[in-house]
């Protein structure tokens, strides 16, 4: 289901106390970046927010449910973004402080990434029996 460009400014006014918030298309939703990091997600006209082993114990105390899809093999993938509780819709000064939280939690989340991207993995390296392969020269130009 798509997001409604009403809805995706909707989005923008909610976080504007926190900052200014961009969302882009995506799968069929859209992610809400700050600073070019995404810290939510927009599926379905419902909000998510990214959470951590920090910030989950919240999520969890306001009743709210991680967002979920069903892989192609059709098992349930639970992801680290968890529903935006609905009483924060109205207070806006708290909305932007689980929006910062959220915000941290997907730097925290992407240096976590990088690290783990630094070390080699057998998988990652190629294989030694395969020929390298000489760049491809430029074509010369005929005169006509």
């Amino acid at each position: 289901m798509a997001i409604s460009a009403a809805f995706r400014e909707f989005v923008s006014d909610l976080f504007e106390p926190f900052g200014e918030i961009e969302t882009k298309l995506m799968f069929g939703g859209a992610g809400i970046y700050f600073k070019d990091r995404m810290f939510g997600l927009i599926i379905a006209e419902r909000i998510y927010l990214k959470a951590d082993d920090a910030t989950r114990a919240a999520f969890d105390d306001e009743g709210s449910k991680p967002f979920t899809f069903e892989s192609k093999g059709g098992e349930i993938m639970s992801m680290s973004y968890f529903e935006l509780p609905p009483r924060l819709l109205d207070d806006p000064d708290e909305l932007a402080t689980w929006a910062r939280r959220a915000y941290e939690a997907a730097i925290a989340a992407k240096g976590k990434k990088k690290s783990r991207a630094k070390t080699p993995s057998a998988k990652s390296s190629p294989p030694s029996d395969l020929p390298l392969v000489s760049p491809r020269k430029a074509k010369k130009k005929s005169a006509r």
